[in-house]
């Protein structure tokens, strides 16, 4: 009995972090379902395009401009990743976390 219960918790325990660490908010373009990676976020946005964060739960937030200028200055990386549409969300990464500050080092 003692043994069950710690295997069902180790299970339960291995799901809870194997399942945290793959879902995370993603950046993909709503203009453009097809996009596959051929060019980065920054790129896709000078031609026009539209952008959104999708949270692991599904929920969608499109990014209007002022947002996107305010992120580009506190996360630059997120815009320098591949371009995704939502057809491919799978394959779309996750938004890079952001940079260590250097009055943090």
């Amino acid at each position: 009995m003692k043994r069950t219960v710690i295997g069902v918790l180790s299970a339960a325990a291995l799901v809870v972090l194997l399942g945290s660490g793959a879902m995370a908010d993603k950046l993909l373009c709503v203009s453009n379902q097809n996009l596959k990676g051929e060019t980065t976020v920054n790129k896709c946005l000078d031609q026009g395009m539209e952008f959104a964060i999708v949270e692991p739960n599904g929920f969608v937030r499109i990014l209007r401009p002022r947002e996107i200028e305010l992120t580009k200055k506190i996360n630059p990386k997120a815009f320098e990743t591949p371009g995704f549409g939502l057809k491919y969300y799978r394959m779309a990464p996750e938004i890079p976390p952001l940079p260590v500050s250097p009055e943090v080092q």
